[in-house]
């Protein structure tokens, strides 16, 4: 009995020994690996380093947007790049976009939307119909979120336009009249006036200082907008400034001009109101007016009947 006794502890003994040793080589193979690499790091190449050092955007986001170009260019075609400008030119270049960044927005937003609806689609539990349908209207709405963006952009600028140029025009005419020059009086339009008719008068007389003549540059600035007032407007003055006209009696024309339509577009959004409240006082206000009105004489003729 003793002598297995003292076996059982020279076995117990030695598995701690065992263990121990283990647990120091383990030790010493950590620190040594973790030696390596920090040596590693440090006599790495500068190439290597410097494609480290590089932001998240031009390591990740850049190659991602290059390579969604390409395949946007591919499923819009070859002139969709004129296409977009020039809605780009409507809506007023909304955060300074290029063309080749709405391409690559429309498949991006393609996949993040149909990421999205199968998501959706899948945590709902919809059958595998549903799912392939909203997979694909999520596809469609994000491939064309791009375009609704820019045409409801360039829809809320033509209205500024529309609204901001008569009162423009007047400033012009009361600042020609007043002995300034066409270009003298433009610029007090863009530095007294806010807006995006007051950018087009900035970026026009731009344009006339780095070397561009007077029609040239108006001409630019009816291409770049889709409101009929401003285009017939940039039409006179450019024919104005061809023949010779003088420029404040053109300017008083197409201010009374302006003005006449001005009351005309606000006599059609009136004779409008009718017919766009009919809608919503069938569906709205008349069913609430006859429960107001019948439910009393209702409960009533019930209660009489029970």
């Amino acid at each position: 009995m003793v002598l297995v006794f003292a076996l059982g502890v020279i076995l117990v003994l030695l598995a701690i020994g065992l263990v121990a040793m283990s647990f120091n080589r383990t030790e010493s193979g950590g620190v040594t690996r973790s030696l390596a690499v920090l040596e590693a790091m440090t006599t790495a190449p500068d190439e290597l380093k410097q494609e480290l050092e590089r932001p998240f955007g031009e390591r990740v986001l850049l190659p991602l947007q290059e390579r969604s170009l390409k395949l946007g260019r591919r499923l819009t075609g070859s002139d969709s790049a004129t296409r977009l400008q020039k809605k780009l030119d409507y809506a007023g270049n909304p955060g300074d976009m290029g063309a080749d960044r709405v391409v690559s927005l429309k498949v991006l937003g393609a996949v993040v939307f149909l990421v999205v609806g199968l998501a959706i689609s899948l945590l709902l539990g919809a059958s595998l119909p549903i799912v392939a349908l909203t997979a694909l209207g999520g596809l469609i709405l994000g491939f064309f979120a791009p375009d609704l963006y820019l045409y409801q952009a360039a829809y809320n600028r033509a209205e500024k336009l529309r609204r901001e140029l008569p009162d423009a025009i007047d400033l012009l005419t009361i600042s020609v009249e007043s002995g300034l020059g066409f270009d003298a009086a433009c610029q007090q339009v863009a530095r007294n006036t806010e807006g995006p008719l007051a950018e087009e008068f900035n970026r026009m007389l731009s344009e006339m200082q780095i070397g561009q003549s007077r029609s040239q540059a108006l001409r630019s600035m009816a291409e770049r907008t889709n409101v009929d007032d401003v285009r017939g407007f940039v039409s006179a003055m450019v024919q104005a400034d061809s023949f010779g006209i003088p420029i404040g009696s053109v300017l008083r024309v197409q201010s009374s001009e302006m003005r006449v339509k001005r009351r005309q577009r606000a006599e059609t959004k009136a004779q409008q109101v009718p017919v766009k409240i009919t809608i919503p006082l069938i569906f709205c206000i008349l069913p609430c007016l006859f429960v107001a009105v019948m439910g009393p004489a209702a409960l009533t003729v019930m209660d009489n009947l029970g």
